[in-house]
């Protein structure tokens, strides 16, 4: 450069775009005056860009600082994943030139190769620490996953896309993911306050969060914890994050709303004309679980659906746990004024009838919202009320309902019918067989508030198996019966001696004992044919006894 310079008094050369600046320069200047100075993991990228970019190759000498920046790489930091790593996180400001010598390529393939073969040798030490006490567990974790954290957003994904293909565990992958949210998303707060319009929040986070939200799409659904996901999920909506971004995150939680809790489902809304929670993202979620139920039931067979009380397919218990879960959530946002109707009752319609046992929590999270909503029309108060099943309402529910002044009358009027229905279904009951007297069943099958709304369906199968006992039980005093009856046409063909007829009427009387099936009259008439049978039988023995 000095050569080409046309300035004969030349006295400065600028370089612009040196790699590693004036530091990495330095370096190399001391490398061709031949200061000593050591290599390590820290400058060594600096030194392989430089000396790029200074063409110190092995055409001008043997042994340049090129070929001396190689072999460190070659002999030490692609053998070690600490190393590697510590070279990864060095490259912040040589991205460029650094991936045009192919540091940045070897040093990811050296991180997922070491990480997967560390994760083969220390398998027996995993399960040793796995039977001692949870804080050795947690000694046993993979060193590196907080290493990671370090890195940039576009190395970190580099790194793990290189992990995945070396066949690093799933469940290691996933934690380094959630370690990694937790320490670059830290902090996250909104600018402006009173849910503001026009609230700037960092591109850098955002990015973040749809890089990670992209990584966590090709991991197994079921192996990130839900607590996460809603957490991920809330700072993709804080920093606005994109739809597809938001959709996948709502798509994976739908996928285990079972899971999730009230807590959980309570997401603030920052729309300042908009309900207090964001009641949108949550009927989203729950269109996502009710898609996979329906898939669940399409797989199926015809004959264990839901309507048979069937417990044997996959997402019957999912169902009724979602089902109590959104009728807490319904009766949590019901009192908020600006809460739609329309938005109200979606999140009703949406889960199927078979989702609620009894419909008391439905019809709670009603009341409230007609109580706090008295501008609803009367046209209104029907929609809403007819989503309300009366005969699924306990004996308490069905009280209440049956007094309260904010229902239609037509509903109040269904209540009273169905509560009419239990209380004859009662009354029959009680003349019936001591042991399903306890128990009212409405007739849509539905128990009364005398049974938990969450043992509903195992009091039926008890029912259902006390019936069968019954009925076992009548087919044996049947049998006995027919015995008997048998016994009885025997003995009366053979008319044997007294002492044989006498036996045979003793056999009999304790078969029908057994039995018990005569009415009190004809044991009545039994008892008068018997006392006329003795007393004639005394006065032929007193004439006996004149005669003689």
């Amino acid at each position: 450069m000095v050569v080409d310079s046309r300035d004969p008094d030349l006295s400065v050369l600028e370089l612009h775009g040196v790699p590693g600046g004036a530091e990495a320069f330095e370096l190399a200047a001391k490398f061709c005056y031949g200061t000593n100075f050591e290599i390590t993991t820290a400058n060594v990228a600096h030194l392989r860009c430089v000396a790029e970019y200074l063409e110190m190759s092995d055409d001008y000498q043997e042994g340049n600082l090129i070929a001396r920046a190689e072999t460190y790489m070659n002999e030490i930091v692609v053998q070690s994943l600490e190393k590697s790593l510590e070279v990864l996180c060095s490259c912040g400001s040589l991205h460029s030139i650094a991936e045009e010598v192919g540091i940045l390529d070897r040093c990811i393939d050296a991180v997922a190769i070491n990480a997967s073969k560390e994760q083969l040798v220390s398998g027996l030490a995993r399960l040793e620490c796995d039977n001692e006490s949870g804080k050795l567990k947690m000694h046993c974790q993979d060193w590196w996953v907080e290493d990671l954290s370090f890195l940039k957003i576009d190395l970190y994904q580099r790194v793990i896309a290189a992990m995945r293909r070396t066949g690093v565990r799933s469940d290691s992958i996933t934690q380094s993911l959630m370690h990694y949210a937790q320490n670059s998303l830290k902090g996250i707060e909104r600018q402006q306050q009173d849910w503001e319009p026009g609230i700037v929040v960092g591109d850098k986070q955002r990015a973040i969060i749809e890089a990670l939200v992209d990584l966590l799409a090709t991991e197994n659904i079921t192996s990130v914890p839900h607590s996460f996901l809603f957490g991920m999920l809330r700072m993709a909506i804080d920093v606005n994050a994109s739809i597809g971004c938001r959709l996948e995150l709502e798509r994976r939680i739908g996928f285990q709303l079972e899971l999730a809790t009230l807590d959980d489902l309570l997401i603030p809304s920052f729309q300042p004309s908009d309900s207090v929670f964001d009641v949108d993202t949550v009927h989203r979620i729950l269109v996502n679980f009710v898609r996979r139920v329906e898939e669940e039931d399409s797989d199926e067979s015809s004959h264990c659906g839901y309507e048979s009380l069937s417990v044997k397919s996959p997402s019957h218990s999912s169902v009724l746990k979602v089902g109590r879960l959104m009728d807490g959530y319904l009766a949590e946002i019901a009192p908020d004024p600006h809460l739609n109707l329309s938005k109200f009752m979606a999140m009703i319609e949406l889960l199927p009838e078979f989702a609620r046992v009894i419909d008391d929590g439905l019809y709670r999270a009603v009341d409230i919202y007609l109580k706090a909503h008295p501008s609803l029309t009367e046209s209104e108060c029907k929609k809403l009320c007819k989503l309300i099943d009366c005969q699924k309402l306990s004996q308490e529910a069905a009280n209440h309902a049956a007094q309260n002044d904010r229902l239609p009358v037509q509903m109040v009027v269904s209540v009273l019918y169905f509560e009419q229905l239990r209380l004859k279904s009662a009354i029959a009951g009680n003349s019936g067989d001591g042991c399903f007297s306890q128990r009212i069943i409405s007739s849509s099958g539905v128990p009364s508030a005398a049974v938990s709304p969450r043992d509903n369906y195992a009091s039926l199968r008890r029912e259902n198996r006390e019936l069968k006992l019954e009925i076992s039980r009548m087919r044996v005093r049947l049998s006995e019966l027919e015995k008997e009856q048998a016994f009885m046409k025997h003995g009366m063909k053979d008319n044997r001696s007294q002492e044989h007829g006498r036996a045979f009427f003793t056999s009999l009387s304790r078969g029908i004992g057994r039995i018990a099936l005569f009415s009190p009259s004809q044991r009545k008439q039994q008892k008068s044919n018997k006392k006329s049978q003795v007393s004639d039988a005394k006065t032929r023995r007193r004439q006996r006894q004149s005669v003689s």
